[in-house]
């Protein structure tokens, strides 16, 4: 084995795997079902986004993002199945490494932003999976194309924002898609076809 990969692996192995920011008692959001009043939610903007991430190349993992333009949540925890979700997402400003390279993903090669610039999500059904996760399936569209896409998503929490004092909610939620399916195919399979979408959702009364 070469020496420089030899010691990026021992590397790797020598240090453990950070884990998952876990709530604490401290923070005014519990991820506790209750603190939810049934009703209509807006999309918090500021703390809403997609990130994708491809593998660029078999070299390494490239990773993009979409922040939240709008949208809503219509939730009852007392009947989650009924969970209604509709977001718009901002392609037109996508977030990467750099300027130049946003440039060309919003060109016709990719995303084609000045013509589609934005994509949207909106769920047609949520199975519940205990009392903190959930499958919810929806239509997703990029570019003009719309197609079903599945998302495990985990209930983060809920409370009342001590700034806003309204009640805030959010989710995590993760999937994969073809991006040719929504004809942003280029360069694939050289640049995975397969795409990991993480998405951070906050809603707010």
């Amino acid at each position: 084995m070469r020496p420089f990969i030899a010691a990026v692996l021992a590397t790797t192995l020598a240090v453990p795997a950070v884990a998952q920011l876990a709530t604490t008692p401290q923070q005014p959001g519990q991820p506790v079902a209750s603190r939810v009043t049934a009703g209509t939610y807006q999309v918090d903007p500021a703390h809403t986004q997609v990130t994708w991430e491809v593998n660029h190349m078999g070299f390494s993992m490239l990773q993009g993002q979409f922040g939240a333009q709008g949208g809503s949540i219509t939730i009852d925890p007392k009947k989650p199945a009924a969970t209604k979700v509709d977001v718009t997402f901002a392609i037109n400003d996508l977030s990467v490494t750099t300027a130049k390279f946003a440039e060309h993903l919003k060109s016709g090669d990719f995303f084609d932003a000045a013509q589609h610039p934005t994509a949207r999500f909106v769920s047609t059904s949520v199975t519940p999976r205990g009392a903190t996760r959930a499958t919810m399936t929806g239509d997703l569209t990029i570019k003009g194309v719309t197609k079903p896409v599945t998302l495990d998503v985990t209930f983060v929490g809920a409370g009342t924002n001590p700034m806003s004092k309204k009640t805030n909610l959010g989710f995590t939620a993760t999937g994969t898609i073809k991006r040719s399916d929504f004809g942003v195919g280029a360069y694939a399979p050289v640049v995975s076809d397969n795409v990991k979408l993480t998405v951070q959702a906050a809603f707010t009364a």
